[in-house]
């Protein structure tokens, strides 16, 4: 299978990141709003990196016995594929939101680009990032282990994809011990600070965006959406 996922007219995706933390109700309502600007023509594709406020969300397959400590931080239930997953101060959040009916009608390809991004973006910053089948997401080996780095929760709507991925920065990793992270409870978290490789927040999002391109295409600066309250 192909490991690139281009635009056939080669039409840059707008790349915008919000400074400050965004909370996580407004940044869906703002994400499906877009989405649905693109699948009708009104808007172009975006790539939106922000970091919200500590939360967890429960995607369509999260289990209730997976929140251990539903007291610990605000829980959200989202649309997103996937299980149970953290975001908080440190964790890169990367909102997707593309046109597959300009690249290819083919969800399987689509997160296998996800995949192949964020693994090419560890690269960069010195990190082995790995897949295992069966297990969404990207991994690190650790010797006789391996820990999560990178999640993965995305959906589809008229063609268009919102939610995205998250990558574990600099993160408090014990925040993630109210949950079982995505429904596995025999491998750990990790991040790029746990892994000695630590960067600025705007190093990863330069890996990140360096390595979109090959995959995905070319992206242009933009502007964040405007949330609840006023821009981000």
């Amino acid at each position: 299978m192909s490991r690139t996922f281009l635009r056939d007219d080669a039409k840059s995706v707008e790349w915008a990141v919000s400074d400050a933390p965004v909370g996580y109700e407004d940044a869906v309502a703002a994400m499906e709003a877009r989405a649905a600007a693109i699948a009708e023509g009104r808007a172009d594709e975006l790539i939106w990196l922000l970091e919200h406020p500590s939360l967890y969300t429960a995607g369509v397959s999260a289990k209730p016995s997976d929140l251990l400590d539903p007291d610990r931080f605000p829980v959200f239930h989202t649309r997103r594929g996937g299980q149970f997953t953290y975001h908080g101060p440190g964790q890169r959040v990367a909102y997707v939101m593309l046109d597959l009916r300009a690249r290819a009608r083919d969800v399987k390809a689509f997160v296998t680009g996800l995949e192949t991004w964020i693994v090419a973006a560890l690269a960069a910053l010195g990190v082995s990032g790995e897949i295992r089948p069966g297990r969404v997401g990207v991994w690190a080996p650790r010797g006789a282990r391996e820990d999560k780095i990178a999640a993965i929760g995305v959906k589809l709507r008229r063609w268009v994809s919102f939610h995205g991925i998250s990558l574990n920065v600099a993160p408090d990793l014990t925040h993630f011990n109210g949950i079982v992270p995505c429904g596995i409870s025999d491998h750990g978290v990790t991040s790029l600070a746990d892994l000695g490789a630590g960067t600025s927040m705007a190093g990863a999002d330069a890996a990140l965006r360096d390595a979109f391109h090959p995959v995905f295409g070319p992206t242009v600066d933009s502007s964040p959406p405007v949330v609840s309250g006023g821009s981000s």
